[in-house]
């Protein structure tokens, strides 16, 4: 299964980076393990709604074909995630595309805070927990930057292989906004711990991540692809009903205490924060663009 990359848009500064031919998103199955990896190196694998939903299309083959166990997601590159497309030549957030994760209308065609509600209802909370919901085990295997809408794609799998270079961050509260669309922050780490990540957006290494139970194993970069890949197939070797209803009762377990009310809770805080930006700022960002997140 392959996706065509966004075709290219007017051309940047002499020093942007070339588009990597081939697929947005990679699949590659081995035995009973599919590897989904995501696929824009030269821009530290930043999310556009084209890969969301290309990530959607793999996840979608994984989980229909019965030969496969267990679903590896990746980045291709030095990086794992920086997060969402917020400045690319491919950023693609006004565009159209058909809704799978909920029942919002088409945001393309709305302004303000309707236009914000809907796209980010569908493309980041609503996927994050589509995908969280995959029937299977979901093993993220992060290698360098893992930021804020990467910290999401990692937080909605099973498992986590760290590479030793791995860091993770959420540094949106620069923006004027309190975190992540997919705010599990509490769930994954330590209240006092989510606030320190919070209030100082510093980053967090893999070692620190493991320590407070946010990663399960952290491995000499070298060596991360073949860990994982073992990782996943020694889950593989057990029973794929009782793989799906271990997961569920976990996942049930997360939701008794309070993950799912408290997604719906900080998404709309997420979103009186966009509101307040785009009456106070120069955008619904607060003014920090990609340079600016760069140089905080």
């Amino acid at each position: 299964m392959t996706t065509d990359p966004v075709p290219a848009a007017e051309p940047g500064p002499a020093t942007a980076p070339v588009p990597a031919a081939g697929p947005v998103v990679r699949y590659e199955r081995n035995g009973p393990v599919a590897t989904v990896t995501m696929n824009r190196p030269e821009y530290r694998n930043a999310q556009n709604s084209r890969m969301t939903y290309a990530l959607d299309d793999a996840f979608g083959e994984a989980a229909a074909d019965d030969g496969v166990k267990v679903i590896v997601l990746a980045g291709a590159g030095e990086h794992f995630s920086s997060g969402h497309d917020i400045g690319t030549p491919e950023r693609d957030a006004h565009r159209p595309f058909a809704r799978r994760a909920g029942l919002w209308w088409d945001h393309s065609d709305k302004a303000g805070a309707e236009q914000r509600f809907a796209r980010e209802s569908e493309v980041y909370l609503g996927m994050c927990r589509r995908w969280r919901e995959l029937p299977k085990p979901l093993i993220a295997r992060v290698q360098g930057a893992c930021v804020a809408g990467g910290l999401m794609l990692a937080w909605v799998c099973d498992l986590i292989v760290a590479s030793e270079d791995a860091f993770f961050a959420d540094p949106v509260v620069r923006m004027g906004i309190p975190g992540v669309e997919y705010f599990a922050h509490p769930w994954v780490m330590p209240p006092r711990v989510a606030k320190e990540f919070l209030y100082t957006g510093d980053r967090m290494s893999a070692r620190r991540a493991h320590e407070i139970g946010m990663v399960n194993h952290v491995v000499p970069r070298g060596e991360l692809v073949d860990r994982t890949t073992a990782l996943a197939e020694r889950v593989a070797r057990m029973p794929r009903l009782g793989l799906a209803l271990a997961k569920r009762a976990v996942n049930q377990a997360e939701d008794l205490q309070g993950l799912h009310a408290g997604l719906d809770a900080a998404f709309g805080l997420h979103h009186l924060a966009h509101a307040h930006n785009a009456e106070t700022a120069s955008d619904p960002l607060g003014g920090m663009d990609v340079r600016a997140m760069k140089d905080a």
